[in-house]
């Protein structure tokens, strides 16, 4: 009464006849298309503020009024290549700050030059 005749089917584990690698391709697309996605308009952007903040801070030099990232605006009294940069806050007040710590340079200087005769 019920009964139905049966047909040969695939097995529910096989692939299809020549189309298992394109069936995982097209399931792969749209996780694919996301990341691209992702590099251009996220990662991309950030790795090029990186650089653009690592060259400010490398060119940090004597004389250059900078903004802390703590809100603190000063002239650098004394930079010399490594980690630490004098920064006068007020008249008289010297503090040292790490150089990662500058979030901007307001003016550059002109290069000072200590070695002129007076």
């Amino acid at each position: 009464m019920f009964v139905t005749p049966a047909y040969a089917q695939a097995a529910a584990g096989a692939p299809a006849a020549g189309g298992g690698l394109t069936e995982i391709l097209v399931q792969l697309m749209p996780i694919l298309l996301l990341v691209v996605i992702f590099w251009f308009l996220i990662f991309r952007p950030q790795q090029k503020r990186l650089k653009a903040q690592q060259a400010m801070l490398a060119a940090i030099r004597r004389g250059d009024t900078v903004v802390t990232t703590g809100g603190i605006v000063g002239k650098v009294t004394k930079a010399v290549d490594g980690e630490d940069l004098e920064v006068e806050i007020a008249t008289g007040v010297k503090v040292k700050l790490v150089r990662g710590m500058i979030s901007d340079v307001r003016s550059k200087s002109e290069p000072v030059n200590d070695n002129k005769p007076a």
